[in-house]
């Protein structure tokens, strides 16, 4: 087979390998600089998707949480007085107003918080502070008319008001009558989905009853607007933000993780009361 011979002068060759290794260099630079615009380049579609997801997910399922303002500083926050059968233990700031200090029969030892009071009648660690819990007050009163005019409920009338052994999804829930917790329940959501039940009646939780979180959920994020009175039975388990028009009653032994805004009176039994994690 014939040979070719190469006829390239030495300086022709010089000449070839550096123009050769020029492109490749420029080449190098094109490449980087298209990487360096890769996110409104080729893959700004796939980042627009992820910060549209992130943005659902943060938003969540269910309507939107009712707003505290400052009475979402208070684990428990009642109108008409607290009483208690001691030791309860109070993770959280306490309060009462209108009515005088001598109304928050907390000791100080059982509250890792603040104890606010309107006049100087209250425990010996209390702070006199009428226009905090002024405030807060009014902020609880806007907070229950908040949950209690949302509109559109996704469940009316769920269980005829038995809701012990459901597990429940993020949503606006609304009954007529009473609500009962015999047995356990479960909110099933993820950490921003929401939930807001409306209860015309009462609200009963029964001894040992438990409502669980799972996937996610938070009780900072569980709203108990209830027109009557709350029971939480002895040893119970209860989760979420209570707003209640009268009067909240925990049984002997029964933990909440969760806040107790009443307007009325709080009544307490060697509980434990945890504020949500914000």
């Amino acid at each position: 087979m014939p040979v070719t011979q190469n006829t390239e002068s030495p300086l022709h060759r010089i000449h070839n390998v550096r123009l050769t290794s020029a492109l490749g260099v420029f080449s190098a630079l094109i490449f980087a600089a298209c990487a360096a615009d890769a996110p409104s380049g080729l893959n700004a579609p796939a980042s627009v998707l992820d910060r549209e997801s992130a943005s659902a997910a943060q938003l969540g399922v269910g309507p939107a949480p009712v707003r505290l303002r400052t009475s979402g500083t208070f684990a428990v926050l009642s109108k008409s007085g607290i009483t208690d059968v001691y030791a309860s233990a109070i993770s959280g700031d306490v309060g009462t107003s209108p009515i005088t200090g001598a109304a928050l029969l907390l000791a100080c030892d059982e509250v890792t918080g603040r104890i606010f009071v309107v006049d100087a009648a209250g425990p010996a660690c209390a702070i006199n502070d009428a226009t905090t819990l002024t405030a807060a007050v009014g902020d609880m009163e806007t907070a229950y008319r908040d949950a209690a005019g949302r509109v559109s409920p996704d469940y009316t009338e769920l269980g005829a008001g038995e809701i012990g052994g459901l597990t429940l999804a993020p949503g606006l829930y609304k009954w007529g009558t009473d609500v009962l917790i015999t047995n356990d329940v479960t909110l099933s959501g993820g950490p921003n989905d929401v939930w807001i039940f409306q209860v015309a009646g009462s609200l009963n939780q029964g001894s040992a009853a438990r409502v669980t979180l799972t996937g996610g959920a938070l009780a900072k994020n569980i709203f108990w607007q209830v027109a009557g009175a709350v029971s939480i039975g002895t040893t119970a388990h209860f989760e979420g933000v209570v707003l209640t028009k009268t009067m909240v009653a925990v049984k002997t032994g029964a933990s909440v993780n969760g806040r107790l805004l009443a307007q009325t009176a709080v009544t307490l039994q060697m509980n434990s009361i945890t504020q949500p994690a914000p």
